[in-house]
């Protein structure tokens, strides 16, 4: 099952957006390869992936359900810095690290690394965070991709950024809780001057 989860997550195009119904792609690919979901609720993948996920599947092809959202074409985040207020609360909400800031400082999104995944949105508490159309550096927009192998590309450039996110959260994480551990060591090695022992 595992190799077919494989197969299947490698057709995805790894936007982390979780209008399938699961937290990430792979968990969405592991889902369809146990036979848990069907394989029509990515829209980012649009007509390329159902098609590719169909074959296969060795099912017949089928539209995306439209309960998952609509096919469009390659959406960026746009911060519209004036507003911004520097809350940091989207920083976390993006699966890939495509914004950066800090807390009280404006924040930015770099539009060649952002999947256009609509998490950033809802924390945003003063709405300055818009979608719009992705454009290539010449300006021109960039058409949904009709090729498998382009929107593979692009998937594999997210995969690595998704998971060198997690990878990094983790760490951060085990690093709070060491440090944590050890200020609790040290504090209970505190008493107060006079105290009795």
């Amino acid at each position: 099952m595992s190799e077919l989860a494989d197969r299947i997550d490698a057709l995805l195009p790894q936007t982390q957006c979780t209008r399938c119904g699961y937290p990430a792609c792979r968990p969405y690919a592991e889902a369809i390869a146990q036979g848990e979901a069907d394989f029509n609720q990515c829209p980012p993948g649009g007509t390329v992936t159902l098609r590719a996920l169909a074959q296969l599947l060795n099912r017949p092809e089928k539209p995306l359900n439209p309960r998952n959202g609509l096919a469009q074409p390659p959406m960026v985040a746009v911060i519209d810095e004036v507003r911004c207020i520097g809350c940091a609360k989207c920083l976390p909400a993006c699966p890939v690290d495509a914004i950066i800031g800090a807390q009280r400082f404006t924040h930015t999104v770099v539009a060649e690394l952002c999947t256009g995944c609509e998490l950033c949105l809802p924390p945003c508490p003063v709405d300055c965070i818009e979608l719009q159309p992705a454009h290539d550096p010449d300006g021109r927009s960039i058409p949904t991709p009709t090729a498998l192998g382009e929107l593979q590309r692009r998937g594999g450039e997210f995969r690595r950024r998704y998971e060198s996110g997690l990878a990094r959260r983790r760490r951060e994480t085990e690093e709070r809780r060491a440090l944590i551990a050890a200020k609790k060591r040290q504090a209970g090695h505190w008493r107060k001057p006079g105290a009795s022992s």
